[in-house]
């Protein structure tokens, strides 16, 4: 066996005031007022003798290819590291700078190009400084339960299927801790996995926020120490049960809720095993028995990676041409109204560009193919396995590999390595909703992550 070592760094990447915020298209003001708490990139390297991963985690909605290329060109150059070694991966938060709709920005367009300029260095950095800060450490999981989240795909009389609370749909309210210590039981780093999507904070707000996950992170370092890092789960199709709300204290509250769990959970796991011995007898007013808690010789975790792209078939798409010209005369109306009109015109316009905008993207990416490459990644901790996939995948996938999974906790996330899709599961297409229809895939395509999500697991499973 060879030792682990592991690290932590992280770096401040919150937005000026002034930056553009949000995304929502609902959403009528650009810039945000401010930050109602830090926006952090904060990453673990896990290294034994034969190899090195990164796990970084970033509080952002998240980052098209571009720009995702760009961040780990950014730290393979930094670090060495190959870039099938790096994960990495964004808790989704809708209340941060606008990093995706860039071109439905009509104000403030230099300050979030600037903000993006900065970050890849600026995550490197923070990956190098892990490296710097490697120590043996042992690893333990557990899990918990938090029930502030919802199947949010809600079908209405008529028929439709809008983004709501469904309490009949599937949910996932696990959630699942990985304890990293340092060989003196002190915590390293705490990972935190759970589904939820981060639309606690909507579009009216001013004031830019990292939503729940931010706040859990902050609440599990003040209880436990060491870096917390969070991992967002498969939550294409779910969402808090209160959300879309401009209160700041609701997303503070979820937040405080899941850390605390998470803390309750990490607290109680033991990364160093122990045996209970017997040792004798104290008399006092009652005989009572003595026992000693002797550590158990035990190897380090295993620790593995894998990366490889499976081929997920398409629906069809229009050419981009036509996709675009519409974006840009809906867009051309938003920024007129901006000038010109009110607020329930500006909203209304900008919903129809946002979704058009959507569409343009959609068409420039997959228009002439029938399948894309999508990217599974696997990481081996001792008996945790880390699987991921760029999107939105729906808990339903989740719930499917974890069901069949070799190893004893599996944390299955979307939301890493790029990209913004849907992945819907075959049931959702006959009944349709707003996942469905912005999806560039077809219904065959979640089955075909599941198993070989599954291949992976047991690859990974294999590994001494």
């Amino acid at each position: 066996m060879h030792e682990l070592l592991a690290g932590t760094g992280r770096t401040d990447i919150t937005p000026a005031p002034g930056t553009p915020q949000g995304g929502w298209g609902a959403q009528t003001h650009q810039r945000g007022l401010g930050s109602d708490l830090p926006f952090y990139a904060t990453a673990l390297v896990l290294q034994d003798s034969q190899q090195t991963v990164a796990i970084v985690d970033v509080d952002s909605i998240g980052f098209d290819p571009e720009w995702t290329k760009r961040i780990l060109d950014a730290i393979v150059a930094l670090t060495g590291l190959p870039v099938s070694s790096i994960r990495l991966s964004c808790t989704h938060t809708h209340s941060g700078p606008n990093t995706f709709r860039i071109p439905v920005i009509t104000e403030g367009r230099d300050m979030i190009l600037g903000y993006l300029e900065g970050l890849p260095m600026q995550i490197a950095g923070a990956v190098w400084q892990a490296q710097q800060n490697l120590r043996p450490v042992r690893v333990g999981a557990g899990t918990g339960h938090c029930d502030f989240n919802i199947n949010r795909r809600m079908q209405l009389a008529d028929g439709r299927v809008v983004v709501g609370r469904n309490p009949d749909g599937p949910v996932d309210r696990t959630v699942r801790v990985i304890r990293i210590d340092g060989l003196d039981e002190i915590p390293v780093a705490t990972l935190v996995h759970y589904a939820c999507h981060p639309t606690t904070i909507g579009w009216q707000s001013q004031m830019g926020t990292p939503d729940y996950p931010g706040m859990m992170k902050r609440v599990v370092e003040e209880q436990l120490g060491g870096t917390c890092l969070f991992l967002q789960g498969a939550t294409g199709d779910i969402g808090p049960r209160l959300g879309f709300t401009g209160d700041l204290s609701v997303y503070r509250r979820f937040g405080r809720q899941l850390g605390l769990e998470a803390s309750k959970v990490a607290l109680g796991i033991d990364t160093l095993p122990k045996e209970e011995c017997f040792v004798g007898v104290q008399a006092s007013g009652a005989a009572i028995a003595l026992f000693e808690d002797r550590p158990v010789k035990a190897g380090p975790a295993v620790l593995g990676v894998l990366s490889r792209y499976m081929q997920l078939p398409l629906k069809p798409f229009p050419p981009p041409e036509e996709a675009e010209a519409e974006a840009a005369v809906l867009r051309a109306e938003v920024a007129r109204l901006r000038r010109e009109g009110g607020e329930t015109e500006i909203r209304e316009a900008t919903a129809k560009a946002t979704q058009a905008g959507m569409r343009a993207d959609r068409a420039k990416l997959y228009f002439g193919k029938s399948v894309f490459d999508w990217q599974l990644q696997g990481i081996r901790l001792g008996s945790v396995a880390l699987i991921c996939i760029p999107g939105e995948p729906f808990t339903e996938i989740n719930q499917a590999i974890v069901a069949r999974s070799p190893f004893p906790h599996t944390l299955f996330s979307g939301y890493s390595n790029g990209a913004f899709s849907y992945l819907p599961v075959r049931s959702a297409y006959p009944v349709g909703g707003y996942e469905v229809e912005t999806s560039p895939f077809s219904p065959d395509a979640a089955e075909i992550v599941v198993e070989e999500a599954l291949r992976m697991l047991h690859e990974l499973w294999a590994m001494a």
